[in-house]
């Protein structure tokens, strides 16, 4: 049965979608077989392994709010071992949807069920908030991934971001953990990246990635060709990275 890992963050421009975009194409390099799920109405992580979104017939949009199961909306990418859910801004209205739908928050679970033992690992790109389309990912989601900067407003929100994670245990997913917590657009030259990840440390030392995501001119260049770094340049900084936090999350799963 795959494991299903969201990547959330209610704080917009983080590395959110990069991270979800390259660790899925990182564990597909390693061989796992991998679906990817855009479940934020930007729809950048369709783009970012080359799905075209004005081609696109359904979508993760059809999935929630009509009787479309989830294998009628999945695509094969052109990389290795990697599949997606695409979206485009439709999605957006989903949230009203599901809000006006008699148990809402489990619609996503119940997508899943008959497409989970296709894949060794399911990871679902939220959209930076905290609503309907959030807790739809997290209620069908076995681990959260929080992709953060290195700013003390971050570590604010981070500690809001827990307190949702555990309302959604609580309430609907008694089996949800916090996989890990990602350092992004890390400048180790920065004393303030230092007293952030010393802080972290101190509270969240056993959910700390060992690695940390460097700013990398490579890695923002990636998207716009709609290829994740370990393809557009395996050999970057960035693709070398993502592939350590790949093997980090395998072993700690």
């Amino acid at each position: 049965m795959g494991k299903i890992i969201a990547f959330a963050n209610q704080k917009g421009g983080v590395g959110k979608t990069t991270s979800a975009v390259n660790i899925a194409a990182a564990l597909g390099v390693l061989g796992y077989r991998v679906l990817l799920i855009d479940l934020d109405p930007q729809g950048n992580a369709t783009s970012g392994v080359g799905v075209m979104k004005k081609t696109l017939k359904a979508t993760a949009f059809e999935m929630l709010t009509t009787d479309a199961p989830a294998r009628d909306v999945i695509l094969a990418t052109q990389y290795d071992n990697l599949s997606i859910i695409p979206t485009h801004t439709t999605l957006a209205r989903a949230e009203y949807e599901l809000g006006n739908t008699e148990r809402g928050e489990y619609v996503m679970r119940e997508k899943m069920k008959d497409v989970r033992d296709d894949y060794d690992y399911i990871i679902i790109d939220c959209p930076p908030s905290l609503g309907m389309l959030t807790v739809n990912a997290m209620t069908a989601s076995d681990g959260v991934i929080i992709p953060m900067q290195c700013e003390f407003f971050a570590l604010e929100g981070l500690s809001q971001l827990m307190f949702t994670i555990s309302r959604i245990k609580q309430h609907y997913n008694p089996a949800l953990n916090v996989t890990g917590i990602l350092i992004t657009m890390h400048n180790s030259r920065l004393m303030l990246s230092v007293q952030v990840i010393n802080e972290l440390r101190k509270h969240y030392a056993d959910r700390l990635f060992e690695t940390t995501i460097s700013r990398n001119v490579r890695l923002s260049e990636a998207p716009g060709y709609g290829a994740p770094i370990c393809y557009y340049d395996k050999r970057s900084k960035g693709a070398m990275e993502y592939m350590n936090v790949a093997k980090e999350l395998v072993e700690r799963i």
